[in-house]
């Protein structure tokens, strides 16, 4: 218990490992956490979508796709122009100790392999996760979020992902949650003070 113990310590650095894409962009931030977090959500979604591909199996994908990042820490596009990162020797040094650190390795490497529809579904769920923080950047008024999309949409491999971008895409990050119509924001809760 004394490696799973120091595994999970390990994993919650995630939480406060942030994402630095978001520094060049200008606005927004998350952690890797948070990302992984919605990213397994949308992988569970396209997994459930697309026949023949095993759910289960993409979750974990998206789960541990960036764990090495607890040691790493979060490489942008600009950082890796000049830095490399050995992802296979920190996953390996993580997972080395944990009776379950084969299947986490294996995953790891075939997520990063892109060959089979679990492993494309988990890239595409990476991206997606990604285009809702743009969405939401641009709907703000980040001026330059637009053109982020664009190279990120390019990155889609399948067609369900594709077509839930597409909604993305065409939606109010506020939407979900701000409707105009209802009397609600007219009258406040005068009318219903149950609700």
């Amino acid at each position: 218990m004394k490696n799973i113990a120091n595994f999970l310590f390990e994993v919650g650095m995630l939480k406060k490992t942030p994402r630095t894409g978001y520094q060049f962009l200008g606005s927004g931030s998350e952690s890797v956490a948070d990302h992984s977090f919605r990213m397994t959500i949308i992988g569970y979604i396209l997994a459930g979508e697309t026949p023949g591909a095993d759910r289960y199996k993409t979750i974990l994908m998206c789960l541990f796709h960036d764990l090495h990042e607890a040691r790493t820490g979060d490489m942008n596009y600009v950082n890796k122009r000049y830095n490399t990162v050995d992802e296979k020797k920190a996953v390996s040094h993580m997972t080395e100790k944990l009776s379950f650190g084969a299947e986490i390795a294996s995953l790891t490497e075939e997520f990063n392999e892109c060959a089979t529809i679990e492993a494309k579904i988990a890239r595409d769920a990476d991206q997606i996760d990604l285009i809702l923080e743009l969405k939401r950047e641009k709907d703000l008024g980040n001026r330059y979020a637009d053109e982020w999309l664009f190279y990120a949409k390019k990155r889609l491999i399948t067609e369900k992902a594709l077509a839930m971008v597409q909604e993305i895409l065409e939606t109010d990050q506020a939407e979900w949650w701000f409707d105009k119509n209802i009397d609600l924001w007219v009258n406040g809760n005068k009318n219903n003070p149950d609700k």
